[in-house]
């Protein structure tokens, strides 16, 4: 039996948004949204799908974790070595989506990405679980893997090597920063007549807002 996609929907009726319901900066918004996600009780609210363009123009989506908002910029750590990282130093511009499907709602951002510092990144690393700090050095993230058994002695061999030791910062793991131009707000509303606000960052570093069709 083929599944009939063209028959899954529903209404939108958790409310709409008005223009003076927003707050003049994006990230002080963005912030009230977020805080509004995590009270709602939200599996993963900081989840967010990172879009790049590789070497070979082609567009690529992964999720990735919010790990916080440093200088009005969007900070995710990663491995240095990866396909993100290089898609990333191929084309510094990038897109991010908050998919909050649960309060139908969605934050779209684009800019441009900025590498942190090693002392950034060293200040989030020594947070992180033990376990992650190792798996952090065990996986050469994006590249081929004969097989799963061969990451798991490579994550025992660090586990004896580090011992109860402090684990250091891998050269080839850190932050980066999305510096935002643009952030759209989208609130699903009934009818499909949603209500959707775009601030676009001025060369005064200011924001306009315009409200845009659904």
């Amino acid at each position: 039996m083929t599944m009939q996609y063209d028959t899954f929907r529903r209404e939108y009726i958790s409310g709409g948004m008005s223009r003076d319901m927003l707050d003049t900066s994006p990230i002080r918004q963005f912030e009230v949204w977020l805080e509004q996600a995590v009270n709602a009780g939200l599996k993963d609210p900081t989840a967010m799908v990172l879009a790049t363009v590789d070497e070979d123009d082609l567009p690529w989506q992964r999720i990735v974790l919010l790990k916080g908002l440093s200088r009005g910029g969007f900070v995710f750590y990663t491995n240095y070595g990866s396909a993100k990282a290089a898609a990333i130093s191929h084309n510094p511009r990038v897109s991010l989506l908050f998919p909050w499907n649960e309060l139908d709602r969605q934050v779209i951002v684009g800019g441009r990405v900025e590498k942190m510092t090693l002392a950034e990144s060293a200040s989030y690393f020594v947070t992180r679980p033990r376990e992650s700090q190792i798996a952090a050095w065990a996986s050469r993230q994006s590249r081929p893997l004969s097989a799963r058994a061969l990451l798991e002695k490579e994550v025992q061999v660090l586990r004896e090597k580090f011992g109860k030791g402090q684990i250091p910062v891998p050269d080839f793991w850190g932050g980066y920063r999305v510096m935002p131009e643009r952030i759209e707000f989208w609130q699903g509303c009934e009818h499909r007549l949603h209500d959707r606000f775009l601030y676009r960052l001025q060369p005064d570093t200011s924001w306009t807002i315009e409200q845009l069709q659904p």
